[in-house]
């Protein structure tokens, strides 16, 4: 089945494209930084190192493989008919990206950016792995999300796929949208560092014999608060090339979009910085940091489609349910997430998703994934909501089992943590041969648990 094609870019949307998708990697390294500040001084060169290689292996394998599958909106892809309904499920593209002509077309340019989209999402698990995942493993789990369960979800939502023909198989509001990734990106990559915790288990000394998590502070503060203004370049390159290719939005719609990834990175930050600094005496960095990127996370789906207000409400509430989530994962779950990236990642990427149904208002020119702009028009928007619900339910019934199941097979194979010895000396000694401050003095847990 092929669906009709997207409009060429104008010369000024293709440049202004251009110039967002190189932003883009900034992103990445403002997670890079967020989950090396986060975790031990013992084991910042092995996070970095990790980092580079789980987006270089995440660009290769898309490029083999991934694109094959996600496709994009317009190309070639397999169908099902259900009551005389046609259903969209994955692309039918050739293998290592032939066919594609690499000249500046929308479904080129989708193609660039999903090969850096796809390493961050990648890098999401990284945070929550941190001081005990083996290097192997990160690039082999990497290989499992970026050929298989990372292309497949993003064909439903930006390869015109059966999330995206909710509106027009079944009424529902314009289908499953998402502007820059909320869920693809971010609630994919979430949903890895949950089953990846719940994998490794907790790190040594992080619960005591009756279940209390002990602290285990991060070494860097400082690097993990200049992320986030490194990850604020990239988000705001993200979601105005996500919103241009992805539905069509105008180039002029970007400023919008800038304003709303801007509010709702601030707003958030400030409440967890309110938060904490109610609860705990006096703000805490490291949440607010957290509370900053989870901002960011939440504003990816609907920025195109809301006002600067409901950016500012979705930014508040994210960051309030960034630090409960953070809390609860961690004392009720008995899970163990160094960087916090499941409640960064997943609890605000999923509040995202619901948020552009609650405050969305699209205008008639966006484009249709699935049957282009005219459809659109006399289409309702009351019944959205119940698509994104559709969209977090298959996230949560479907993508999450299906890592989780993947990188459990992967951990029979091989083992995805490192033994108690790699563990105690630390990633850098362990893994790589030497440390990250060579010139400091790093401790292990001998040290600091006299």
């Amino acid at each position: 089945m092929t669906a009709l094609s997207v409009p060429a870019l104008s010369e000024t949307a293709m440049a202004l494209c251009i110039l967002c998708i190189l932003l883009v990697p900034f992103a990445g390294a403002g997670l890079s930084f967020v989950n090396t500040g986060l975790g031990r001084s013992r084991s910042a060169a092995h996070s970095m190192l990790a980092s580079l290689c789980v987006m270089a292996v995440a660009a290769l394998v898309y490029v083999i493989c991934g694109f094959a599958w996600q496709g994009f909106i317009g190309r070639p892809a397999h169908v099902f008919t259900v009551a005389g309904k046609e259903w969209n499920w994955i692309a039918a593209e050739p293998l290592f990206l032939r066919g594609l002509p690499l000249d500046g077309s929308p479904a080129s340019l989708a193609a660039w950016l999903q090969m850096l989209s796809v390493g961050l999402a990648a890098l999401i698990p990284l945070g929550a792995g941190a001081d005990r995942w083996r290097l192997r493993a990160c690039c082999l789990s990497t290989a499992l999300l970026a050929g298989l369960t990372y292309p497949l979800f993003a064909h439903w939502v930006w390869g015109g796929g059966w999330l995206a023909q909710l509106g027009v198989n079944y009424g529902l509001g314009r289908g499953f949208v998402d502007a820059g990734g909320a869920s693809s990106i971010q609630v994919v990559g979430g949903l890895t560092a949950l089953a990846i915790s719940w994998i490794l288990g907790p790190r040594r000394g992080k619960y005591s014999l009756e279940g209390m998590p002990a602290a285990i502070p991060g070494h860097n503060a400082v690097l993990v608060l200049f992320a986030c203004l490194l990850a604020l370049l990239g988000w705001l390159g993200l979601n105005c090339a996500g919103a241009m290719l992805f539905t069509g939005a105008e180039p002029g719609r970007t400023v919008l979009i800038a304003v709303n990834t801007t509010l709702a990175a601030a707003s958030s930050a400030l409440m967890a910085a309110v938060i904490t600094g109610v609860r705990f005496g006096k703000p805490d960095a490291s949440l607010s940091a957290n509370g900053w990127i989870g901002g960011l996370v939440a504003s990816s789906a609907a920025c195109a489609f809301i006002t600067p207000t409901a950016a500012i409400v979705i930014g508040l509430v994210a960051g309030t349910l960034v630090i409960f989530a953070v809390e609860w994962f961690e004392l009720r779950m008995a899970v163990d997430d160094p960087g916090g990236a499941i409640s960064v990642h997943g609890v605000a990427g999923i509040w995202g998703i619901l948020a552009l149904g609650f405050f969305a208002h699209f205008p008639s020119r966006v484009l249709n994934v699935v049957s282009g702009p005219s459809s659109w028009s006399g289409s309702s928007d009351s019944n959205q909501w119940v698509a994104q619900l559709v969209g977090v339910a298959t996230l949560l019934g479907f993508v999450l089992p299906l890592t989780y199941c993947l990188n459990w097979l992967l951990n029979r194979f091989y083992p995805q943590r490192v033994p108690a010895e790699g563990e105690r000396q630390g990633m850098d000694l362990y893994e790589l041969g030497a440390g990250a401050y060579p010139e400091f003095a790093t401790y292990t847990d001998d040290f600091t648990q006299r």
